[in-house]
């Protein structure tokens, strides 16, 4: 059966036809908008509010492959400028965090720090661009909606996939919109987060149908489908399960340190002889590390605390590990004051303690490290971070971005570390680290399940980020490499959120943010692997295969086509 690309008219019988090109962008910045709000935005987003993500896309939709946007001068053109709107203006609210990243923690002037959030949006808007102009690719190609509206989730993913890749900022997937979904959610073991957004694409795909069916029962019957799914899949998040069985217990020190430019003398505590600023902190962190009476908050720790208080344990129930997280202290691995006090730690917790600080390697590299050590004191090893922040940790071409050198600490001096570890603990299980932004990353957390890690600690400083929706984007992150691979995170932080996450993703316990305390977190073991464990972004690929198996399908009918009516 062949079909006659390019021939067939411009459907116009559906209700919307919108041709002006300032109309189409103003739908685009309204899907920018939706899909902004389908995210955490101050605080943790309520479940319900994820609804948006399934018609965020549908005003881009309109503009991009709408019977009105066929019919423009320049179509493909006009397409990626909508799609560069929508991907310029979202990034820019959903990352607004990173002006006061830049300017009020990392010291930078005003107008550097709003130029880097406008240069980062503009770069990484140029994703939806793509999108919406091989979209729209395949609508001209083939003269029919419907062809590119089936053709819309694939080529979602195939560019969400690039994206993650190429320039490494997989921040804010449309996926992790759903994290809270228990019906959606599990599609991540298999898939990993990229299965949940080629659902919710489709969903704003059926959506369109609605508008520009053939007919208008057409139009009813997939409104009424679109509207079937849009409730029944978002009713997963009004599910309850019961709790995941936790058998052993961590303590994660949340010690609320102050990150940013000026604090540097403040967090200054070794380099001061006779100051007693070390003995007072760490005496501090010592107790609250051997203290597991301390209160919890169940679930969330926003926006409404529910504090429990735990009942203390006996001599046979200790925790396996105890977790200081990465923080600006003055925490040294080669400092003969830090063995000593991980000495101290061990004999006040006897438990695997794992303590964010950097190390320095075999050839004398610089690593973001966390240091593990075993109850007998014997040093167990150290995870260092493989995957750097760009900026912040490491300035990418660094002679022409001196200005970013007061961003951290040790900015532009760290080395990427590159082995995977996994330790063993002295229960007999293991468990692998991974430190703050490796959390984004799903196809590299996978391994470390993959090498046999039956628990995941991930320590980080939110503490950049301030009181914006970054900590709870961070946290929904984390929460999914829990579901795709099956695994309890203990989570420690900073200055939060700390907190315990079992393998549905849910957040079991935690501790309140901006507080100087310790969550004595129960958390259990996994030795199964999902299939997104062992194979990781496979269908991530399938799309990306099948994306350009039908764009150069498509393309090589529509060349044929246009050298056919050139001949006429």
């Amino acid at each position: 059966m062949r079909f006659a690309f390019g021939t067939a008219p411009v459907s116009a019988t559906g209700p919307v036809v919108v041709s002006s090109l300032g109309v189409r962008l103003a739908l685009a910045a309204l899907s920018a908008v939706l899909l902004n709000f389908a995210f955490p935005v101050a605080g943790p987003m309520p479940p319900m509010r994820a609804v948006l993500s399934m018609v965020a896309l549908l005003p881009m939709l309109v503009a991009v492959i709408g019977a009105g946007a066929a019919r423009a001068a320049r179509p493909l053109r006009e397409a990626a400028l909508c799609g560069y709107t929508t991907g310029a203006l979202w990034y820019g609210m959903n990352c607004y965090w990173i002006y006061a990243t830049m300017h009020q923690y990392g010291g930078l002037p005003p107008w550097v720090s709003a130029g880097i959030v406008v240069l980062f949006s503009l770069i990484l808007g140029l994703y939806f661009a793509l999108f919406a102009l091989l979209a729209a690719f395949v609508r001209k190609a083939t003269g029919r909606l419907l062809f590119a509206a089936c053709a819309v989730p694939c080529l979602w993913i195939a560019v969400e996939y690039l994206a993650a890749h190429f320039t490494c900022v997989p921040w804010d997937q449309l996926g992790y919109s759903q994290v809270d979904n228990l019906v959606l959610t599990r599609l991540a073991p298999w898939t990993g987060v990229y299965g949940l957004s080629w659902v919710l694409a489709g969903v704003n795909a059926v959506w369109l149908g609605s508008f520009y069916a053939r007919t208008r029962r057409r139009q009813v019957r997939f409104a009424a489908g679109a509207l079937v799914l849009t409730c029944g899949l978002q009713a997963g998040s009004l599910l309850v399960r019961a709790p995941e069985v936790a058998g052993a217990e961590a303590v994660l020190l949340q010690p609320n340190l102050r990150v940013g430019a000026g604090t540097g003398d403040e967090n200054d505590w070794v380099d001061r002889p006779g100051d007693p600023e070390w003995s007072r902190h760490t005496a501090e962190y010592l107790r609250l590390s051997g203290t597991p009476c301390t209160p919890y908050l169940l679930g969330m720790p926003e926006p409404v605390p529910i504090e429990v208080r735990r009942e203390c344990w006996g001599p046979a129930r200790q925790p396996t590990i105890v977790a200081w997280p990465e923080s600006p202290s003055p925490f040294r691995a080669w400092d003969p004051r830090f063995a000593l006090l991980l000495q101290q730690l061990r004999i006040e917790t006897l438990a695997t303690t794992v303590v964010g600080a950097p190390a320095v390697g075999v050839r004398s590299e610089l690593y973001n490290a966390a240091v593990v050590t075993r109850p007998n004191g014997t040093a167990e090893g150290q995870y260092a971070k493989i995957h750097l922040v760009p900026w912040g940790e490491y300035v990418p071409f660094k002679r022409f971005f001196k200005f970013a050198g007061t961003l951290t600490q040790n900015v532009g001096r760290f080395d990427p570390g590159t082995e995977r570890t996994v330790f063993a603990l002295p229960d007999g299980h293991r468990m692998s680290i991974f430190i703050c932004y490796e959390a984004v990353f799903a196809s590299e957390i996978r391994l470390f399940a993959k090498n046999g890690a039956e628990v995941f600690v991930n320590i980080s400083d939110d503490g950049w980020y301030g009181d914006t929706s970054a900590p709870w984007q961070h946290l929904n992150m984390a929460r999914m490499r829990a579901i795709e691979n099956n695994r309890w995170i203990v989570r420690d932080t900073n200055s939060g959120v700390t907190a315990a996450i079992d393998p549905l993703g849910r957040v079991t316990e935690s501790v309140g943010r901006h507080k100087l305390t310790a969550l004595t977190a129960d958390y259990g073991y996994r030795t199964r692997m999902t299939v997104y464990t062992r194979w990781g972004d496979w269908f991530a690929w399938l799309c990306e295969i099948l994306s350009l198996g039908g764009l150069g399908f498509v393309g090589r009918r529509y060349w044929q086509d246009s050298v056919a009516k050139r001949q006429v």
